[in-house]
Formats: C-alpha cells, sequence, structure tokens
C-alpha cells in the first residue's frame, strides 16, 4: 500500500469540476484509491472513484489530505495524483 499527504493550494478545492477530474484520474486505476480530509475529518475516508463520496469530504483551500493506493499500479496511482494536486487540479 502506497500512501501520500498534499496540501489542497487550488483555490476552490476539491469541488465541482477539480472534483470530478480527481475522481476521473483516480478512476483510471485498477488499484484501490482512498482519501482523508485530514483537516477536517481525518477518521473518515472515501472511495476516491466516486465523485459524491470526494464531495462529502469538503476539501477546501489550505486542508491537508492523504491518499492510498492498493493494488497492481498503487505507486503509479499516488505520483498521478500528487502531480494533479500540486499542479492545482489543472486550474
Amino acid at each position: 500500500m502506497e500512501e501520500a499527504q498534499f496540501t489542497i493550494t487550488n483555490p476552490a478545492g476539491l469541488h465541482a469540476r477539480p472534483a470530478a477530474l480527481f475522481v476521473r484520474t483516480a478512476a483510471g486505476f485498477q488499484s484501490s484509491v482512498r482519501v482523508r480530509n485530514l483537516s477536517r475529518d481525518a477518521g473518515r475516508e472515501a472511495d476516491a472513484k466516486s465523485i459524491l463520496s470526494v464531495m462529502t469530504l469538503a476539501i477546501e483551500q489550505g486542508h491537508m489530505i492523504s491518499i492510498t493506493a492498493e493494488g497492481p499500479d498503487e505507486a503509479a496511482a499516488i505520483d498521478t495524483l500528487r502531480a494533479l494536486v500540486e499542479g492545482n487540479v489543472d486550474e
């Protein structure tokens, strides 16, 4: 299992379009991908491949998130999602 933590710098956080792009990206991997909002409710995990699950985490700018991936392409999933988050989710 791979895990990484990131701070969200996108002014919109992970709402609407940025969340949809995040979910589409996560869904492109075979691995199970989970996300937690460490700044709000660190104990609650969401399926990173489900837009509704990700939206319920209410991830805003400045929040710290944790992404875990487990499966055959877990390292690639983490690396790709890291690049997406560090690139402000393409905004």
